[in-house]
């Protein structure tokens, strides 16, 4: 049974679930956290051909994310990752770790290059920019690595930008290797009422004429629409949820 923790390791054979639906953390303050060491101790003891990763996060520290996509990478099982809800920021690169990268088609991804915050005087800031700039470029090799798609100029536009990018233009851009869309099964509208109703509007409205004279005396045509016009359909509607409630009494 699927633990109830946003982070968790699930073993069913030899295919394992991890799912990461919370912050990507050196500290580990609140359940939903994760951190390299967390996963790379569990992994580690994994005996499994597939490792299915589960993403919803927005992302967290730069070094945890580098981290755990290596972890993976570095696993003799196969990598998939799935995108279920946002896979933002470290997020982001986990997700790249798949040598099969899953989008849910009502997912997002975001993509951006590493900040921070930062004190001192002219040279700590100016010394703060450059190392900022050589994290976003070895974060970047994530994207790299996977055959993006894209030149080296759109793919640092897009991270300058703070880009989120939809699940077409994931698969389009090389981000991602498929889309997968949320099956509705025909079961759930069979099951309902409105469709054998709707049937029922449908049929009443092609009667002929002499089929209609057989109904129950009421109201006719000229008295519903005195004016002239379209016939009343309320008097169509109101005999097949009728003959839907009969149905359901037999």
């Amino acid at each position: 049974m699927l633990s109830k923790k946003y982070f968790a390791l699930e073993q069913s054979g030899k295919v394992a679930d991890v799912y990461i639906f919370g912050d990507i953390t050196s500290w580990e303050w609140l359940e939903s956290d994760v951190s390299s060491y967390t996963l790379a101790m569990q992994l580690k003891a994994l005996d499994a051909d597939v490792i299915n990763v589960h993403i919803n996060s927005y992302g967290g520290e730069v070094a945890e994310g580098l981290a755990i996509y290596n972890v993976l990478r570095d696993h003799k099982a196969k990598v998939v990752t799935r995108c279920d809800g946002f896979a933002c920021s470290a997020a982001s690169v986990v997700f790249m770790a798949g040598e099969e990268r899953i989008m849910n088609s009502t997912s997002l991804l975001m993509i951006h290059n590493a900040w921070t915050a930062a004190i001192g005087d002219a040279a700590e800031l100016r010394k703060q920019a450059d190392d900022l700039e050589k994290i976003s470029d070895t974060a970047g090799n994530a994207y790299r690595d996977a055959g993006l798609e894209l030149t080296e100029e759109e793919l640092a536009a897009l991270l300058a930008a703070e880009t989120w990018i939809t699940p077409a233009e994931a698969l389009e851009w090389g981000f991602a290797t498929s889309v997968t869309k949320q099956q509705q099964g025909e079961g759930k509208a069979a099951a309902s009422a409105m469709r054998p109703l709707f049937k029922l509007i449908a049929g009443a409205r092609s009667q002929p004429p002499a089929q209609e004279a057989e109904q129950p005396p009421g109201p006719t045509e000229e008295d519903s629409n005195p004016k002239g016009g379209a016939p009343d359909r309320r008097r169509a509607l109101m005999q097949a949820m009728i003959s839907v409630t009969a149905k359901k009494g037999g």
